[in-house]
């Protein structure tokens, strides 16, 4: 930083953010600040630093206190969560030369701070005059921390100094201590190099608890995040003042869909806003603020499951060749479809192979089986290879299929005791290396809205939205969601509402023990437009509400409003429910 008229100027362009552990103290944590900003910043001059707080003081003691800094005691100090804390580097010459220059100046302190639209004044902490933070240490002592280092978003300030400060209390000339301000001021600093981030999630003290430090910091922090804290980041880049229109028949989303993705105004970064058809041909009058476009995305994802691009066991497909689909660059469409869906809001696929997403991602990772293969003749031809007892009966079997060996390249002679492996090799080629074209325009698909960049970074958390769960839905995951809207306490609505809640509760139970007509999931898909629980979760949070005039039941899917008739008798109530859901407009498309 360069003194200008007494103006001085934090640094910018080389923020770096530091996942560390919580009980690092201030000297690890300047040798892991160095070292990461020399490794990110070759120009860094070879010299001592110090670490200071945002007031412009030494980071040693807890601020106020005697108390030694560790990361832990500073974040329950300042009450911020780690992804708050910012700490800024010096150069020990710099921040001598500003002692010296407020030693030089004979008029009050004064500190102007001015605020760029991005900058955060929680993110500055303003001295008490009681108790200086640390002395200064002019040079670092060196030892080993452990912590890992990713970029983070810059963080913007300017801090301009009309004059700079001499005769403080607390501030013994002849020394280099930094001075101490009131409460109403802030420390100058000189040649801040960028700011250090400390990142991680409030839930970092449970590392503490975990005496494996073996592991990795990152393996850490990709504990505490979650898939819709993820997708809540993506999702800022949504522009919600325009809109991309889709014009939908639900008796074939597919064509409404592609014409929509394709349209020259479509764009990723574009709000979506649906229309349906009625079952009159009609376009259905309303305003999309959220249900149709979560139905629309929900009817989507089950339309592309079963598209000629994909092959292989309805709950694990992988990706193939299809000449049509190519010359009509189908896979880059179905991959920004699924991104889109996710990041929008709307259902993830739950349906690609396991083998497929490692391999997206880069990871090796492969276990395959004959029944992923769909081929009829293939499949007869693996399973002969591993039936085969001997050498000899298991190289006549290559032998006479030799044109399918040769094609995948593992043509060649195998013991009987190799056959699995050679039934591996064959797979690979056959669901990965064959299609490896189709794949990687899928995977820039995926790329629309930053998707894929996000899942590999956190493959750990974002795989799993990919790929088929277990777990299905529960009553008790339907009741615990729907936040009954009751009546006044004491009314005599209220007790009706109480007995209909039950009725409710019952109907869950039914439903997923599978003796009514109707399933968790198309109860959920009516009252909210989605048949499972998305990604980026329930926006907003459902709710019950109840209804006088009417025996069937209602939703506002944009609202994830579902309405309960209140009647008199359980069977009524159940048999309602059955009819009121089944036929409503779209019922059985999903």
């Amino acid at each position: 930083m360069v003194i200008q008229n007494n103006l001085l100027k934090p640094q910018r362009g080389r923020t770096i953010s530091l996942a560390t552990n919580p009980d690092v103290s201030a000297t690890p944590l300047l040798n892991l600040a160095v070292k990461k900003m020399k490794d990110f910043n070759r120009d860094l001059k070879d010299e001592p630093f110090l670490l200071l707080y945002p007031d412009g003081t030494e980071v040693a003691n807890i601020p106020g206190t005697q108390t030694p800094f560790s990361l832990s005691a500073y974040k329950a100090e300042v009450g911020k969560s780690y992804q708050r804390i910012t700490l800024f580097l010096c150069s020990t010459r710099d921040f001598e030369e500003a002692g010296k220059l407020s030693d030089l100046s004979d008029s009050d302190p004064e500190m102007i701070i001015r605020q760029s639209s991005d900058f955060d004044l929680a993110d500055t902490l303003p001295m008490e005059p009681i108790d200086e933070s640390s002395p200064v240490q002019k040079v670092a002592e060196t030892e080993n921390g452990v912590g890992d280092i990713v970029l983070a978003d810059e963080v913007q300030q300017v801090m301009d100094v009309d004059n700079l400060v001499s005769g403080l209390p607390g501030n013994n000339p002849g020394t280099s201590q930094c001075p101490t301000f009131q409460s109403s001021c802030y420390r100058d600093y000189t040649d801040l190099f960028e700011p250090i981030i400390i990142e991680d999630d409030d839930e970092i003290e449970h590392f503490t608890e975990d005496k494996n430090h073996d592991l990795p910091p990152a393996e850490y922090v990709e504990k505490d995040v979650q898939p819709h804290d993820i997708i809540a980041e993506l999702a800022m880049d949504i522009d919600h003042k325009k809109v991309s229109r889709f014009n939908i028949c639900r008796s074939d989303v597919w064509d409404g869909a592609v014409r929509g993705f394709q349209r020259s105004t479509y764009s990723d970064n574009n709000d979506m806003f649906i229309k349906f058809n009625d079952d009159a041909g009609f376009l259905e009058e309303g305003l999309d603020t959220g249900g149709p476009r979560r139905e629309f995305l929900t009817l989507l994802m089950a339309v592309l499951r079963n598209r000629p691009i994909f092959d292989g066991p309805t709950e694990s497909r992988y990706i193939v060749c299809n000449s049509r689909a190519a010359r009509e660059d189908e896979y880059f469409l179905a991959g920004k479809m699924i991104a889109v869906s996710i990041v929008h809001g709307g259902p993830a696929p739950h349906f690609l192979s396991k083998n497929l997403v490692n391999y997206l991602i880069g990871n090796p990772s492969f276990s395959a089986t004959i029944e992923d293969v769909k081929d009829e003749e293939i499949g007869k031809v693996l399973k002969e290879v591993l039936e085969a007892e001997s050498d000899e009966s298991l190289l006549n079997v290559i032998l006479q299929n030799s044109g399918m060996f040769q094609t995948a390249g593992c043509f060649r002679g195998v013991k009987a005791s190799e056959k699995k492996a050679f039934i591996e090799e064959y797979l690979r080629w056959y669901i990965l290396d064959r299609n490896h074209s189709a794949i990687q325009r899928f995977k820039d698909g995926l790329g629309s809205l930053g998707f894929f960049a996000a899942l590999q970074k956190h493959p750990s958390v974002l795989s799993p939205v990919l790929c088929f769960s277990a777990k299905a839905l529960t009553a008790s995951d339907l009741e615990t969601m729907f936040k009954p809207v009751l009546s006044p306490v004491g009314s005599n609505r209220q007790q009706k509402e109480g007995k209909t809640i039950v009725f409710w509760a019952d109907y869950l139970l039914d439903c997923e023990e599978k003796t009514t007509a109707l399933s968790l999931e198309e109860v959920l898909m009516f009252s909210t437009g989605l048949a499972a629980i998305p990604p980026a979760g329930m926006m907003p949070s459902p709710h019950l509400e109840f209804l006088s005039d009417s025996p069937f039941p209602l939703a506002n899917t944009c609202a994830n409003t579902l309405k309960l008739p209140l009647l008199d008798s359980y069977t009524a109530f159940r048999a309602n429910m059955d009819f009121g859901i089944q036929n409503a407009p779209g019922f059985g498309c999903y």
